[in-house]
């Protein structure tokens, strides 16, 4: 039978596989360095919302805008948070991913492209929602000074679509990073993305079709699994792939966020 009773998500060691490489963490981050992202009750973020004595009155600056001490605050500290962003942005420019991809970026969505004997496979993704939450035993007030914050990492899901020449239909495998299979060192080494779901769409239509049978993977038989992931690594879609993909999406996170405050700042800020 193709279909067991339950099993837990798909998971399978990998003999032959050497051992992934791990983005380096930065040198400690400054004091300011990605503030506005930490969870919890951080000082600064909650300082800056926090309604202030005789901030309500506005400053004359000849524009007709509505600009106040708060905005003044608000700009001098978006600067500084953008100072700091760029003293630790690893890369000025996107990474390349191996294996002869061509990149495309729309805004925070990027698609990979390659193309191998009569077959085009694309792989897209958003960076939007793609840093997992933090999760520690300890609050940030709990957190000792001289302990380093953990690096921040983006971890799309991703949709791999395979078009053999001369067929109307794409093969559609959607793909996400485990939590607990992403940034876990010592254990042997495993898959470290995972398929979700598999289904046939309409070759050259921007709109999936919801009719259209879509196979779970959680209640999938292990050789069926182990066979479509084969089938991904034949075309490029393996931990090394992944590796680098984590690696292109982070840069391109930390891109867009950096541009995000600097829209921000022009915003908030007297022109």
């Amino acid at each position: 039978s193709l279909r067991p009773p339950q099993r837990q998500s798909p998971r399978r060691l990998l003999s032959f596989a050497s051992p992934r490489t791990l983005l380096p963490l930065p040198a400690a981050a400054p004091p300011l360095a990605r503030s506005l992202w930490q969870l919890g009750s951080g000082g600064w973020r909650t300082a800056l919302l926090r309604p202030r004595t005789g901030s309500a009155g506005g400053v004359s600056c000849g524009c007709g805008g509505l600009h106040t001490e708060g905005d003044k605050a608000f700009a001098q500290f978006l600067s500084d948070e953008i100072r700091e962003e760029r003293k630790i942005q690893k890369h000025k420019s996107l990474p390349k991913v191996s294996g002869g991809w061509e990149l495309e970026v729309h805004g925070t969505e990027a698609r990979l492209v390659r193309k191998i004997a009569g077959e085009k496979i694309t792989v897209t993704f958003n960076i939007n929602n793609s840093i997992p939450p933090s999760v520690g035993d300890e609050t940030q007030e709990e957190q000792k000074p001289d302990e380093q914050e953990p690096d921040i990492t983006s971890t799309p899901n991703f949709v791999v679509e395979v078009i053999k020449d001369d067929t109307k239909q794409t093969l559609v495998l959607d793909c996400h990073y485990p939590e607990d299979e992403v940034g876990h060192e010592g254990e042997e080494e495993s898959d470290i993305f995972t398929i979700r779901e598999v289904s046939f769409q309409p070759t050259g239509e921007s709109d999936w079709k919801d009719t259209n049978y879509t196979l779970n993977t959680d209640s999938l038989d292990w050789a069926l699994y182990d066979h479509l992931m084969d089938f991904l690594a034949d075309r490029g879609v393996d931990n090394t792939f992944a590796d680098e993909l984590i690696e292109l999406s982070t840069a391109l996170e930390h891109q867009e966020y950096i541009k995000f405050l600097e829209d921000l700042k022009s915003f908030v800020k007297c022109q």
